[in-house]
């Protein structure tokens, strides 16, 4: 039978694997993108798991909410990718950061 411990312990593998790809591979802004969101996936996976666990529906309706957010977040910034990508030609996090102010 799957417990809560088995829950807790694939959100943390998550949210491990999600910062250390934030921090071993600081080249490529998709990657770091996809990792925040598996961050996001880890923390809802732990978020649904206590609400089941304690039997409220308040974590699930948290859950739903920054599901949204994610969604819009993963939208607007791939279409920033998009624009950086056709005026630069490279979506290099070294090479972007010639566009400070």
């Amino acid at each position: 039978m799957v417990g809560l411990s088995h829950y807790l312990i694939l959100g943390a593998v998550m949210f491990c694997l999600s910062v250390a790809g934030i921090f071993l591979n600081r080249k490529n802004v998709i990657i770091l993108l996809m990792s925040i969101e598996l961050m996001l996936l880890a923390v809802n996976t732990n978020f649904v798991a206590f609400s089941h666990y304690l039997g409220d529906t308040a974590g699930q309706i948290f859950v739903f909410f920054i599901l949204t957010v994610a969604a819009a977040e993963a939208a607007i910034g791939l279409a920033i990718l998009v624009v950086v990508f056709r005026n630069r030609s490279t979506i290099n996090v070294e090479d972007l950061d010639a566009m400070k102010g």
